[in-house]
């Protein structure tokens, strides 16, 4: 059978904030059936960066994640602001992260990170020849620290399942295998 899109026979907002908006549709699947409660989460769109310094460490940023009640590792990123290109933020970001900038700049993947129930998109780059040349710039709700790892670190605290964010975890899998650190 060929799978075909659902028609959207109808939209109704839940909630609609800054970061988070929530809407539910009514929607008629292509066997017949109609949902009339499928609920979808429209977030901004994201960026985050396996970013290498000069002398190849990756830069990762370790700070307390609420909702899951964690101290996070991560890649360093962020959300796009509304009408900014994703290659514009994820320099932004990491300027404000990290106080890196980057001589190379490469798209290397976009994902979904909940297709069925998010409309966002993660936009992951491959940033090389980091060095530091800012004072970080923190929004006033973030606190981190930047931690400098070698490849060889990177992939055993992945594989010490030291990373919890998956879209993360899924960056530096694209990044270690771009760099053929990992075949």
């Amino acid at each position: 059978m060929e799978i075909e899109k659902w028609d959207k026979l109808s939209t109704r907002y839940l909630v609609r904030e800054k970061w988070a908006t929530l809407r539910v549709d009514t929607v008629k699947l292509q066997n017949g059936p109609v949902k009339d409660d499928y609920y979808v989460l429209e977030y901004p769109e994201w960026v985050n960066a396996v970013a290498v310094t000069e002398d190849n460490k990756i830069v990762l940023v370790r700070q307390y994640r609420h909702a899951a009640d964690i101290i996070s590792l991560e890649i360093p990123g962020g959300v796009v602001d509304p009408g900014e290109e994703p290659e514009h933020a994820i320099k932004r970001e990491m300027l404000e992260e990290t106080g890196y900038s980057f001589k190379t700049q490469e798209l290397i993947a976009t994902v979904y990170p909940n297709p069925a129930t998010s409309t966002n998109k993660t936009f992951t780059y491959l940033l090389t020849g980091g060095v530091k040349t800012h004072e970080q710039h923190l929004d006033e709700h973030e606190i981190l620290n930047v931690e400098e790892y070698s490849f060889e670190e990177v992939k055993q605290l992945l594989l010490d399942n030291e990373i919890a964010q998956s879209l993360h975890i899924n960056g530096l899998f694209y990044g270690l295998l771009k760099l053929g650190v990992i075949k």
